[in-house]
């Protein structure tokens, strides 16, 4: 499965407690699951875990937020967005309509956020109208585990 974790849950996943952000972060990287990034996204996580009271949070200097981005790089497939403007999709928040291209330009199958503007029905519509799902994180959290137990189709 192609997820894109928005950066909300990428930087809820930094924070070193086992969340269910850190848990679907961990799940995205495993076999056969492939997590999704773009200079996009994670331009926009190093400038959110430099925010005060994110830090607060994470409790990361600037050698570990730079650590934490270059692991998530590691593990992940990082997508080249189109260098024309995309449309625009989230007119609620214009700003994250880098997220959905990316979603689009990487083939994701899921979406997870916890955005309002990501999950507002029009936005839902454009990505479902291209395959793609879009899931809170307790929300693929539980899909992803019900797909590991759920015995395989050649048993």
């Amino acid at each position: 499965m192609r997820i894109l974790l928005d950066t909300n849950i990428l930087a809820r996943a930094a924070t070193p407690n086992s969340g269910p952000a850190r848990a679907l972060l961990l799940k995205a990287t495993e076999d056969p699951n492939v997590l999704l990034l773009s200079g996009y996204i994670l331009s926009e996580l190093s400038r959110i875990l430099r925010y005060e009271r994110v830090r607060n949070l994470h409790g990361l200097d600037d050698a570990g937020i730079d650590q934490y981005i270059a692991d998530l790089q590691s593990a992940g497939a990082t997508v080249e967005l189109p260098n024309e403007p995309a449309v625009p999709v989230v007119l609620h928040d214009p700003a994250d309509d880098g997220i959905v291209a990316t979603a689009i330009a990487g083939h994701a199958d899921m979406l997870c956020t916890r955005d309002r503007h990501l999950q507002h029905p029009d936005v839902r519509a454009h990505c479902e109208a291209g395959g793609i799902r879009v899931l809170t994180d307790l929300e693929l959290l539980e899909l992803l585990r019900e797909s590991e137990s759920a015995p395989d189709a050649d048993e």
